[in-house]
């Protein structure tokens, strides 16, 4: 099961995980706030519950869950709420910072870029948080060229797809207990997987390490990657997350 990030953002932006679905069925959640439903988030703590209604749905007891930024929170919630359900776990380029309290340290990857669009994408990562749909849009267009390794013409198009609200985002954030890191931590951890990319600016890489370390799982740096492997090296993102999944699965690649 996948679990897209944004927060909320439109679920196209996945494309198809650099053909994993040819390796794997692959069902993706459409999220609370996501531009393909009507439903407002409750907040990523309390919407787990609708990864539970989406497996019993589909008999599931239990789901290897693929995870991408903001949804890793989701896939985490769910691993503290329903961990009975969760056999595995592939966390890609994770939110990281908030489960350890580890400083955010993606501002040095940009430092080192030294051009004038990574400049532009930490102006507007430290910038006042947006006040309305066009300030946030402004934002997100500036952040999205620090958020890959590389800024061509397949990042560029790739950015552009996906839509997203603030309105989305503010509600996706919202309702989330003061321990939900201690809960997380408390829960019992299945098989998980860390991939990272190592010029990811959104997720860093102090925190992502931290992340991982706390959730006992393996990590993964990918080179010359930022925040979109599948994207960016997307060979090389197919061959881990295929081998990850079969072996969660018991099965080979394919079958």
């Amino acid at each position: 099961m996948v679990l897209p990030g944004g927060p909320c953002r439109g679920v196209e932006y996945l494309e198809d995980l650099a053909g994993l679905a040819d390796d794997r069925p692959l069902v993706v959640l459409h999220p609370r706030g996501a531009p393909t439903t009507t439903a407002r988030s409750r907040g990523w703590w309390q919407d787990a519950d609708d990864v539970v209604a989406l497996a019993d749905h589909l008999g599931l007891p239990t789901v290897d869950v693929v995870a991408h930024s903001a949804g890793t929170r989701l896939a985490l919630a769910l691993l503290a709420r329903h961990p009975a359900r969760v056999r595995s776990l592939l966390l890609v380029t994770p939110s990281a910072s908030w489960l350890t309290g580890t400083p955010p340290d993606g501002d040095e990857l940009l430092l080192a870029r030294r051009d004038p669009d990574a400049t532009a994408a930490l102006d507007a990562l430290l910038a006042p948080a947006p006040t309305h749909q066009a300030q946030f849009q402004r934002q997100r267009d500036l952040v999205a060229a620090g958020s890959y390794a590389r800024w061509t013409d397949r990042e560029q198009r790739h950015a552009a797809v996906g839509e997203q609200s603030l309105d989305a985002v503010r509600a996706w954030l919202q309702g989330v207990p003061d321990d939900a890191a201690a809960q997380v931590l408390a829960a019992p951890h299945p098989p998980t997987l860390v991939v990272a990319g190592a010029d990811d600016a959104l997720s860093g890489r102090a925190p992502v390490t931290a992340y991982a370390a706390a959730l006992s799982a393996a990590l993964t740096w990918l080179p010359d990657c930022g925040h979109y492997p599948w994207v960016e090296q997307p060979q090389a993102f197919r061959a881990i997350a295929a081998d990850w999944l079969a072996a969660a699965n018991g099965t080979p690649p394919g079958r």
